[in-house]
């Protein structure tokens, strides 16, 4: 029985292809790294943002959070201006919040780790071949998705206007969370998985 090739035996699956898929599996896992966490914490969420803000957005920062990216809340009353960091797991009131930190490492050694199998590489040169790449779909969703996560509210008060806005610090979403974050973490599962794979 033949074997299937893997990328570096220029097989069905060219360098090129490979590269596409992993990112494509990066977009995947941002994706479902914010679906669990919305099964997660999405009650909590609704309860505490009461139709302020969107509860989708709510989620979404408990998901930066998640990747330790600060969660930034600045609020203007005419001339007068302060900012401040929110500690949303930590004062989180649900059991499962602290397993929101486990979420998006578990969820990308997860699909490094299927790379690897699916191709069944067998020398880590291969391995960070799958799994680094993952890197460009889950930095292009984390960097887009800390944009359209910052939530904004105004309002005036006897005449004085007030401003509020809570959202994702960028560049630390952009180079933390989707570049750090899957770099490390996908490639450790494509690695672990290519070296189960050569035994």
């Amino acid at each position: 029985m033949a074997t299937k090739p893997t990328p570096s035996d220029g097989g069905p699956i060219p360098r090129g292809s490979s590269v596409a898929a992993s990112a494509g599996l990066g977009v995947f896992a941002a994706a479902i790294g914010y679906l669990l966490t919305y099964l997660l914490i999405g009650a909590e969420v609704r309860q505490n943002l009461d139709g302020e803000f969107a509860n989708w957005k709510g989620v979404a920062w408990y998901f930066y959070e998640a990747h330790m990216v600060d969660i930034e809340a600045t609020g203007q009353a005419g001339s007068i201006g302060a900012t401040g960091i929110l500690n949303l797991i930590a004062e989180s009131n649900s059991a499962s919040a602290d397993v929101l930190y486990v979420l998006p490492p578990l969820v990308l050694f997860a699909v490094g780790a299927f790379l690897a199998v699916r191709w069944e590489t067998t020398d880590l040169g291969d391995a960070v071949m799958a799994g680094a790449p993952v890197t460009i779909g889950y930095a292009v969703v984390l960097g887009l998705g800390a944009v359209v996560a910052e939530a904004n509210t105004e309002a005036s008060f006897f005449g004085i206007e007030t401003t509020r806005s809570i959202g994702p610090t960028l560049l630390p979403a952009i180079v933390l969370g989707g570049i750090l974050y899957p770099l490390v973490f996908a490639t450790v599962g494509a690695a672990i998985a290519t070296v189960i794979n050569g035994r």
